[in-house]
């Protein structure tokens, strides 16, 4: 295709601009990064809304270089620039249409991240070998342990000279506007492109060159393995092909480089695939990246759509200051009902996971706008179900990734929490405490197996423990969960407990008690996933889940000593799984659409599990009074649960009898046999037990005294109260270190 009809095909496009040497680019993930705009919600506008140094990010810059010789005409240089805040409130409308002119402006990535590219459409001149292909020239792709195996971590070229290149066929004409690209994933060699060109056919035979003016566009590439580096195209170009043509690379390595294309369709009618129209979805959502700021207006609107059926609050804050809001979906919000169980979902403990927190979001609103259509679906579960959804547990990880938008943030940026703890491996390791005393008891069956209290260390206010874990501790401990799934992204896999494996092996199937019910629960989300279902799926990384059926023991894929699932198992009654949704941890924000389509029947279906199994309520036979934290045991299933507040329990079990013996301290035990069908709905298995002689005459004779509890619940209970003194402490001294802060800022 000529010049000349590239240049009029990305006039049109951009709307008449004209690109000089020096030109304000978008962003490729399509954010718009604004001035925040003053949050009339409970609270006004605080110093977490803006950046951590009190500045809020502005849209980043690049630059084209001048030309200094003929051999290296121009460099793309990518910064990211910050702005003081606009101290004026800005219209809330003005600000939305500037976002949504500019995310249509910005041209997505076609998808090698997201293996919309198929591997077919990806050449290369030469590689070294199979595991270094051009199929795993994908940015963010991630090896194997051992270099040399099928999957490594990129594309290397078996040559070292300046005629290798990588390929790309995007089937359609397309406007391609940039490449990103990254170094090789290896933890045994270092390996990066430093400057690369960009060559463009629309037959793959006759092939030019991207020139800046009259001279070939030479590109800065990557200075480290990981980060990932945008350049973009000085005029974009309409074509088929596109090719990446390494010129220097780093001095110590080869030529190896993952990469991600930026374009947009552009109509051709000769286009045999222009009618085939992309993935979406049917349902008004709202589908883009919500920062802190708009995830509070996102929470706020659904309440007042649907204010019988929701409730906000929050169980705490992070490091910065940032609340950790849960939004609850019931017939009856703000109270425990007696019977019904109570479910969640917590997304965003990895921060730059985006995937999970959108499709939080997305659930909200749709159970509020299927709830008021009628949906008998969704009406049975909101009138039969407490639900809580945590869309960010780290919301501070989370901005340092959407800062940096969904393509440059890399692998790692936003994982961490402030203080870089990562939190899926912050709560107490009660999995070896449990095995130790088993290993050191003369009788297993004297040792418990349920409810086990936080070690005395992690109570303390030096502990090193990350307020976002303290407040979900809490948050356990005050509601009696039943079943819960944590979301993550990077992979497609559902993993159960247990993740830590016995005698720290690094990888070894550690099957709960319950372990039968976990695969039941892991299955059901991955059979109903659209592309985990999927047996012709690409796989993500480097492991074939498909072997296992797509979910796998989390120890038997790598030990996490201190992780939520575990934690959640032993400390609480609550069943909990690991759902990895999706190859790419942060989807950009065109592929939302598709992923919530792929998880929605799976979100709905795994929380409807929760009536599974046996529920009921222990009474007290004289006063008819719930007993609280008496033990529910099943035979041959050595985990225990425990009752809530107001008697009532929830026992997870798959179909078939099952012997159950209730006790509680003061009472006379009691057995009966409850029988769970195959249909989600629980078998009704209440207790009605009677005090022994002994406790009546304690009763009598302390006239009104506390009832004693087991030595368990004590332990149990004096713990959390220091946890809950020491987070105290902490949330006092950091609170005044921002006023601290904004004091000096304000002067």
């Amino acid at each position: 295709m000529g010049k000349s009809l590239c240049m009029l095909a990305a006039v049109i496009f951009l709307g008449g601009s004209v690109l000089g040497d020096e030109a304000t680019t978008r962003s490729p993930s399509g954010f718009n990064f604004t001035s925040p705009v003053t949050v009339k919600w409970t609270e006004a506008e605080s110093v977490e809304e803006r950046g951590r140094d009190g500045r809020t990010p502005a849209a980043p810059q690049t630059k084209l270089l001048p030309t200094t010789s003929s051999s290296s005409s121009v460099t793309t240089d990518v910064r990211e620039n910050r702005q003081e805040p606009n101290r004026k409130e800005k219209d809330n409308r003005e600000d939305h249409n500037t976002k949504d002119k500019k995310e249509e402006l910005a041209c997505p990535p076609i998808g090698l991240e997201s293996l919309r590219v198929d591997d077919s459409q990806i050449q290369a001149s030469s590689y070294q070998r199979t595991g270094l292909g051009p199929h795993r020239g994908r940015l963010n792709i991630q090896s194997g342990i051992e270099d040399g195996d099928l999957y490594d971590g990129a594309w290397c070229a078996e040559y070292k000279d300046r005629h290798q290149w990588l390929e790309v066929d995007a089937i359609h004409p397309t406007l391609f506007t940039g490449v990103i690209l990254q170094g090789r994933n290896s933890i045994w060699s270092w390996d990066w492109v430093e400057t690369y060109k960009v060559q463009l056919s629309n037959d793959s035979v006759n092939w030019q060159i991207c020139m800046n003016g009259t001279e070939e566009a030479i590109f800065e590439g990557n200075q480290n393995p990981e980060t990932p580096i945008l350049g973009l195209l000085p005029v974009p170009t309409v074509a088929r092909f596109i090719r990446i043509n390494p010129q220097t690379w780093y001095f110590n390595g080869t030529i190896c480089l993952r990469a991600e294309i930026l374009g947009c369709g552009a109509d051709d009618s000769a286009d045999i695939y222009a009618t085939e129209e992309d993935k979406g979805s049917k349902d008004e959502l709202d589908f883009r990246h919500h920062n802190y700021k708009e995830m509070r207006k996102l929470m706020k609107s659904v309440t007042e759509e649907c204010p019988d059926i929701t409730h906000i609050y929050t169980i705490g804050k992070s490091y910065t200051g940032l609340k950790l809001y849960v939004m609850e979906i019931s017939d009856n919000p703000g109270k425990h009902e007696l019977g019904e169980p109570e479910f969640r979902y917590v997304a965003g403990m990895h921060g730059n996971e985006a995937l999970g927190r959108e499709l939080v979001l997305n659930l909200m609103q749709y159970m509020c706008k299927e709830y008021k259509k009628g949906n008998q679906r969704i009406v049975r579960l909101v009138k039969e179900t407490r639900i809580h959804l945590l869309p960010s547990m780290n919301p501070d990880g989370y901005e340092v990734a959407y800062e940096k938008g969904s393509e440059l943030a890399g692998w790692a940026d936003g994982r961490y929490s402030f203080e870089g703890i990562d939190l899926n491996h912050n709560f107490p390791d009660l999995n070896n405490i449990m095995w130790d005393a088993q290993e050191k008891a003369a009788a297993k069956s004297k040792v418990s197996n349920h409810y086990i209290p936080i070690p005395e260390y992690y109570t303390q206010e030096d502990a090193f423990v990350a307020p976002e874990t303290r407040a979900v501790i809490s948050w356990m401990q005050d509601i009696p969960f039943v079943l819960s799934a944590n979301l993550h992204g990077g992979e497609l896999v559902v993993t159960y407990p247990f993740d830590c494996t016995r005698d720290w092996a690094p990888q070894e199937d550690t099957p709960t008690a319950d372990n039968a019910f976990f695969r039941w629960l892991a299955t059901v989300y991955a059979s109903t996933h659209l592309v985990l279902a999927n047996p012709n799926r690409r796989i993500c990384h480097y492991e074939d889940f498909q072997s296992h059926n797509n979910i796998i023991n989390g120890g038997a894929w790598h030990t996490v000593p201190g992780s939520m699932n575990d934690f959640s198992y032993l400390h609480t009654n609550c069943f909990e799984v690991t759902v990895e949704l999706s190859c790419d941890k942060f989807p950009h924000v065109s592929e939302l659409p598709a992923e919530w389509e792929n998880n929605k029947e799976s979100l709905l279906v795994y929380m409807e599990q929760v009536h599974r199994g046996i529920k009921g309520v222990i009474r007290d036979k004289l006063t008819k009074q719930g007993i609280a934290n008496a033990i529910i045991k099943v035979e041959d299933h050595d985990h225990d649960i425990r009752s809530a507040a107001d008697g009532d329990y929830w026992r997870l079990l798959n179909p078939g009898e099952y012997k159950i013996v209730v006790w509680a301290e003061g009472y006379i035990p009691s057995m009966r046999r409850c029988s769970v069908g195959m249909e989600p709905h629980p078998t009704i298995c209440d207790f009605t037990l009677t005090k022994t002689p002994l406790q009546r005459l304690k009763e009598i004779r302390a006239r009104g005294g506390k009832i004693p509890q087991d030595l368990q619940l004590r332990l149990r209970a004096l713990r959390l109260r220091k946890l809950r003194a020491s987070t105290k402490v902490l949330n006092r001294r950091r609170e005044s270190q921002r006023q601290q802060t904004r004091a000096a800022r304000s002067s």
